[in-house]
This record gives structure tokens, sequence and C-alpha cells, in this order.
């Protein structure tokens, strides 16, 4: 594992879970830190601010990262929690600096529902990296893929993904057709508008997008598994983007 990748793990799980949120912050994070977290202030100082407070109120902190990554200066981690009975979904993005330390930070958090028409949760499914060797030509499908299709007209939808798509949306069910159906509706309600980041390690590439949903600004988070060339598996994690937010906005 690369140091950037358990620096980011250390400060979720020393930091946030264990309750060592100052000195995890203080040990993992550089010069700087900015912070796109809804409510939480830029700098150390308001990781402490936030999460002194965070852990003083909710005394049963359960989490585990589910699948996480490194792709040169980003690091990528899903998050499962369990915060006093209640579940949520955590999507992370991280960038590092020379030494490692994290500069910044991006997420996208949702609460953990049943599971879709197929039976999936929004966190179970494959977690095994593989293909390394194709990181940059599946960030590349991933990128066409969601500029041709949820930023075009879906025409082509059908190239980019297996005989075999797995679908861990909560709303809809495995098989390229339901999907197909969604992103070729033109009155659908959720417009993709920018990908901000892409980080991908080997068949897994997450992606950070602006997204507008019955015109509300959401920031969208996406899973994406790939095997042959073609995407064969999908996750996802959605949150409202606020208006004048403390810290730098979500983006």
């Amino acid at each position: 594992m690369s140091q950037k990748l358990q620096n980011a793990k250390n400060l979720y799980l020393e930091g946030i879970r264990d309750g060592h949120y100052e000195e995890a912050v203080t040990a993992y994070t550089g010069a700087r830190y900015t912070q796109h977290s809804t409510g939480v202030r830029d700098g150390k100082e308001g990781f402490i601010e936030f999460f002194s407070q965070f852990v003083a109120n909710n005394p049963e902190r359960h989490i585990d990262i589910v699948r996480g990554w490194e792709d040169g200066q980003y690091v990528f981690l899903q998050a499962y929690q369990n915060i006093g009975g209640t579940k949520w979904v955590t999507t992370d993005f991280f960038d590092t600096d020379e030494n490692d330390k994290i500069i910044e930070h991006w997420d996208v958090i949702a609460p953990f529902t049943e599971p879709n028409p197929s039976g999936r949760t929004k966190v179970d499914g494959e977690t095994e990296i593989v293909d390394e060797h194709l990181t940059e030509q599946n960030k590349a499908i991933v990128r066409a893929m969601i500029e041709d299709c949820l930023m075009g007209d879906a025409a082509n939808i059908r190239d980019y993904f297996g005989d075999v798509y797995l679908q861990h949306n909560p709303d809809v069910g495995d098989g390229i057709e339901h999907f197909e159906q969604l992103a070729q509706d033109p009155n659908a309600p959720l417009k993709y508008d920018e990908i901000v980041l892409c980080v991908g390690k080997g068949n897994f590439v997450a992606t950070l997008s602006k997204a507008t949903f019955d015109g509300t600004a959401y920031c969208q988070a996406d899973i994406f598994r790939l095997a042959d060339g073609k995407i064969v598996e999908h996750w996802d994690n959605v949150e409202i983007v606020p208006e004048n937010d403390v810290n730098s906005g979500k983006f």
C-alpha cells in the first residue's frame, strides 16, 4: 500500500472512527488542507473544530473502508459508516503533496439504502484491483462514456458496456437496458455538466462530477469496474450542493 493511500485511510480511521482527530489531521495533512466537505472549514483547525463536536455527539462510530486506491497525486476511498445506528456511504477524493501528505479533500455523502431491484447494495460487489497496466486506458473509456452519453445523446451507449452490467444504484437494476432507457430520456432529471476528477487504478475508475437534478446542483460520484475494455459494474453517490457553505465549496 502506498504511503498516500495509507495516510488517507489513517485520517479516516484514526481521526474519525477512533476519535483522534487532532493527532490524525496533524500527522497526515500537509502545509495546507483545502476542504470541500459540507460544513467543514478549511485547514487543520476546521477539521478539529468539526470533528471534536462530531465525536462528542456520536460516541458509536463504525467505519469500514470498502474500496481504495491511489492514482498519481490523488487517492480515492469508498467507506461504509454506521454512526449511532444511522448508516452512510462516503466517497472521498484526496490530493496529496510531494511528501504524500493530504492537501485537499472532496467528498460525496449519502444514506446507505436498502438493496436495489437486483438485490445489490451501494457497497457490495467486486473489490479486487487487477489490470493495473490498463489504468489510463480505462480512465479514458469512462471519461469518453460520460462525455459522449451522459453529456451527449447516449446513442452509442452500448459501445461502452459489457454484456453483463451489474448495477448498485439504489433505484436501478442490473442490465444496460435500464441505464440506456434512463440516459436516452430527453426529460431525464439528472444531467451531467462537468467531470471534476477522474481517479483510477487498473480495472476501477472513480469520477467526481458536477451535475443537476431537476435544476438543482448536485455533486455526483461514480465508481466503475471495467473488464476487457468495457464497463461491467457501477456504484454511485449523490449529494446536493449547499449554498453559502463555510468551506471552499463542493468543487
